[in-house]
């Protein structure tokens, strides 16, 4: 059997929560719910096989845009999440981040997130990172603007120090999961050189043995970073 080779940082777009909600007859919330419950228990299992930093598009800035019912829901679920599993990640020694414009979000919920971020901050097992409020075009452009104000030209590292990641390790493998085949607007600077895995499943139904999976085809991979 080829040795597997876990990539150190791993980026997941949850995509396909509503469709799984919409083909079983229940409400996008009921979806929501699904992949929230799927998102923490794969996250415990990308821990377990090494991953040192797992990134997870939770909402985009674009997401900001939906039905007001169905952003109360998420932000139910978020009220939900940041105060029980920073207990769970502070005693597994995992370190919360969010990136993002967390000032898009209700002001409870931005506390909540600073409160976890605090608590599990001493992690040093791994670190999830959750994208919620973010949108790539949005991070380069802020980041741009803030290299003009400066005044001189950047290095690539100078740069990368003024995006959202700049504490993070390179994004070695991304998996969108729902069947689509693109970005979306998630992490399009630092996928430069991100091995890409789509899975037709839905979030929901994206199993753990799936997540292996990825791990398999990233193995198998040949990444020569444009050498030869």
């Amino acid at each position: 059997m080829a040795e597997i080779i876990v990539p150190a940082h791993v980026a997941i777009v949850m995509d396909g929560n509503g469709r799984w909600a919409k083909k079983r007859l229940l409400p996008r919330a009921a979806g929501h719910r699904a992949g929230m419950k799927r998102m923490i228990a794969l996250s415990g299992h990308a821990f377990s096989c090494g991953v040192k930093c797992l990134t997870l598009f939770a909402l985009s800035t674009e997401n900001l845009s939906r039905p007001k019912e169905e952003l109360d829901a998420l932000y139910g679920l978020f009220r939900e999440f940041f105060p029980a599993q920073a207990e769970e990640l502070y005693a597994n020694g995992i370190a919360l981040t969010v990136i993002g414009e967390r000032e898009l979000l209700p002001a409870d919920i931005a506390a909540l997130i600073g409160e976890a971020e605090e608590k599990t901050a001493t992690g040093d097992r791994g670190r999830l990172v959750l994208a919620i409020g973010y949108g790539a075009r949005q991070e380069i452009l802020s980041a741009a603007n803030r290299a003009a104000k400066g005044g001189k030209e950047l290095t690539e590292e100078e740069f990368s120090s003024l995006l959202y990641t700049k504490d993070l390790p390179p994004l070695d493998l991304l998996i969108r999961t729902g069947g689509e085949q693109r970005l979306s607007n998630f992490l399009l600077y630092q996928a430069a050189y991100a091995e890409l895995y789509f899975s037709e499943k839905m979030f929901p139904e994206f199993t753990d043995r799936d997540f292996d999976e990825a791990l398999k085809e990233f193995s198998r991979r040949d990444r020569r970073f444009g050498r030869v």
